[in-house]
């Protein structure tokens, strides 16, 4: 009996120990979320993401961490689905009980994942989701406090793309083809249409397709009816390549026009000719001086060059985040919020972020114009936020 009473006695004092291990383990890191799509359709840019935050947390994590602790990465793929997002952003928040979320990169994912951050008090900092609603509740007008972003807004970009058609382009006529199914694709259409008719256009058509449609040829016939000097497409790289392919099929010699949606390599494999001499607006640029050398060690770790812009976007919040941390002296998810609303003039990756704390926007955030020239994007000019 009392050699039973010694092994248990061992077994216990065993036990508590394996348990303070623990504990000590999970209290020497940092946990950072990363909602992300890497799979389906927006995949080039969600692993471009997590390969940038990888190796920005290690850079981090080798100089020694963030208040003496490591910095660990939980990246989950939301497919850019919002019920899987929402889903991915449960399970960040309640059971991996992460300090802060990296992504979405999709408007309509972002909105729904503050379903499960705002009540959650978890701060989230989205890479590319342009939608106004993202930061701001439209019902209330009032800001999610734990929401943030570091990329433009649909009302700006919209507004680049009208005056780059109008002041550039010299167009008088515009039609529009949108996907009625999403958020970003609607709102950014909407946001063209106010500028191009404030600068003195005419929209000749506004044509609505819904999302997973692959045949755009009885909208397109009425445009080529209409005649337009350009075409603004607010959709994604699939979609876009498809619709100036089958445009160019039917005749139509309208100039194309595009958001962020459109930088992916897929547009040129998917559109060939078509996209030739098309324009779109994205948030950075490969040949952006500014981050040229983050492009080079990129490219001597992934061995190819980064999809743009997401990957610089997730840099910049995860930037924003570590500042936030080191600001609070805490990872507790309410204090980096907190701080977060605060950041000013912080360096990051594309410059200096500043967020309004009305609206958890960054401000003075660039555009730049590309061209879609020889088969590559090409840089065609650089506009700053007002």
């Amino acid at each position: 009996m009392k050699s039973k009473w010694i092994a248990l006695a061992i077994l216990a004092v065993f036990a508590l120990t394996l348990v303070g291990c623990g504990g000590a383990k999970q209290e020497d890191v940092i946990k950072i979320g990363h909602a992300v799509a890497l799979t389906g359709d927006s995949s080039m840019w969600g692993i471009a993401e997590k390969n940038a935050l990888e190796m920005e947390i290690a850079k981090i994590n080798a100089a020694g961490g963030v208040l003496g602790k490591k910095l660990q990465l939980i990246a989950y793929d939301t497919r850019a689905d919002a019920t899987e997002a929402v889903n991915v952003t449960k399970r960040l928040v309640s059971q991996d009980k992460v300090a802060a979320i990296i992504g979405p990169g999709q408007s309509g994912v972002a909105i729904a994942m503050s379903s499960v951050t705002e009540p959650g008090k978890v701060p989230m900092i989205g890479t590319t989701p342009t939608n106004p609603k993202v930061t701001v509740d439209d019902k209330t007008n009032q800001v999610r406090k734990y929401s943030f972003r570091t990329c433009f807004i649909d009302p700006f970009q919209g507004t680049v793309a009208a005056q780059f058609a109008t002041k550039e382009l010299k167009a008088k006529t515009a039609a529009v083809v949108y996907d009625v199914g999403s958020d970003y694709s609607s709102w950014l259409g909407k946001y063209f249409i106010e500028e191009f008719t404030k600068q003195g256009g005419t929209i000749a058509n506004n044509e609505a397709f819904r999302s997973g449609e692959l045949d755009f040829r009885a909208i397109l016939g009425k445009v080529k009816q209409a005649n337009p000097d350009v075409i603004f497409i607010p959709t994604m790289q699939k979609e876009a390549a498809l619709v100036m392919k089958q445009a160019r099929d039917l005749g139509i010699t309208a100039k194309f026009l595009g958001g962020d949606g459109w930088g992916s390599p897929d547009l040129i494999t998917l559109g060939g000719s078509a996209v030739e001499g098309s324009y779109f607006v994205n948030l950075a640029s490969l040949d952006d001086p500014d981050i040229q050398k983050w492009i080079a060690d990129y490219k001597a770790k992934y061995n190819q060059e980064p999809v743009l812009p997401n990957p610089v976007m997730a840099v910049d919040g995860l930037l924003a985040v570590v500042d936030a941390i080191k600001k609070a002296n805490s990872a507790d998810p309410v204090k980096i919020a907190e701080q977060l609303e605060k950041t000013k003039d912080l360096p990051v990756l594309t410059g200096k972020l500043t967020i309004d704390p009305k609206t958890h926007n960054p401000l003075n955030k660039p555009a730049v114009m590309q061209e879609v020239k020889g088969g590559k994007f090409v840089f065609k000019s650089k506009v700053v936020t007002q």
